[in-house]
């Protein structure tokens, strides 16, 4: 990367309830995401620690923000509550932020997402884009890919280590037949697994710095994304029934009485785990 002089990352993004409330589904068959704690995806803030410690590693000055020569844009797709995990990003060392927030968005599948989100990506003219693998709300991992073939970027997926020289991208990733060492000339679309590093948190200078951070919302005219293309109407996929977790069952209670470790082992046996 040192021998480009101004890279623009883009980092997307998402806001999800918290993966320790208790979720139900409303009426819509949708997620009630009312009625739960709304958090920055976790996956996604290894995304942004990739793309912050890409900035400092390839930084004259070895930061990020002004003087690098580089710029983070993160963006998400939501309502203007999102607001809040775009400010966590900007907070941890982001440059700027931009939410696409419009009625007509709602109940939007991942078609959609990849659709909106490459519209802001074209119009921003990215160089590079990462993601995490996935949303903990969906569980999908498959906007990254949506998004490289949408933007016709190259694709580099479920990275573990990630590293610039001059013009290209060079990943690792583990898979169950080894290490995989892959590259790409830029533009190119990376989505990083979460053992790639250790996201940091927020300093308080940082996040009295993220408040005069610019955050720009969209909406969907803004980015030339038509109404009926989006939304629960334009959606390939949908939820048609579902039920609520069934209650957790009384433990099993073993008393020691000369015996417990044979009633023990049965125990074990009979769910098939010894």
């Amino acid at each position: 990367m040192s021998n480009i002089s101004a890279m623009k990352i883009a980092v997307c993004i998402k806001q999800v309830p918290d993966s320790w409330a208790e979720k139900k589904m409303g009426s819509d068959q949708r997620l009630d995401r009312e009625s739960v704690d709304a958090v920055l995806n976790d996956l996604d803030e290894y995304a942004i620690e990739s793309a912050i410690a890409l900035v400092e590693a390839n930084s004259p000055t070895g930061e990020a923000g002004e003087g690098s020569g580089h710029t983070i844009t993160v963006i998400s797709m939501g309502p203007e509550r999102a607001s809040e995990a775009l400010r966590k990003a900007l907070s941890m060392g982001a440059d700027d932020a931009i939410l696409i927030s419009d009625a007509a968005l709602a109940g939007s599948d991942a078609l959609a997402t990849s659709k909106v989100l490459a519209a802001v990506i074209s119009q921003g003219g990215f160089d590079l884009v990462f993601c995490g693998t996935e949303s903990t709300d969906a569980r999908m991992s498959v906007v990254p890919a949506m998004l490289a073939e949408r933007l016709g970027f190259a694709q580099l997926t479920f990275a573990g280590k990630v590293e610039a020289v001059g013009s290209t991208m060079k990943i690792s990733r583990q898979t169950e037949f080894g290490v995989e060492e892959m590259s790409a000339d830029l533009p190119a679309v990376i989505s990083v697994v979460e053992k790639i590093n250790e996201p940091r948190y927020p300093s308080f200078k940082g996040i009295m710095a993220s408040k005069k951070k610019p955050l720009v919302t969209q909406n969907l005219a803004d980015i030339g994304v038509v109404a009926t293309e989006v939304g629960s109407s334009a959606a390939w996929s949908s939820v048609k029934d579902s039920l609520p977790r069934p209650p957790r069952g009384a433990g099993v209670k073993i008393v020691d009485d000369g015996n417990a470790a044979a009633q023990l082992v049965a125990f074990l046996a009979e769910r098939k785990l010894v």
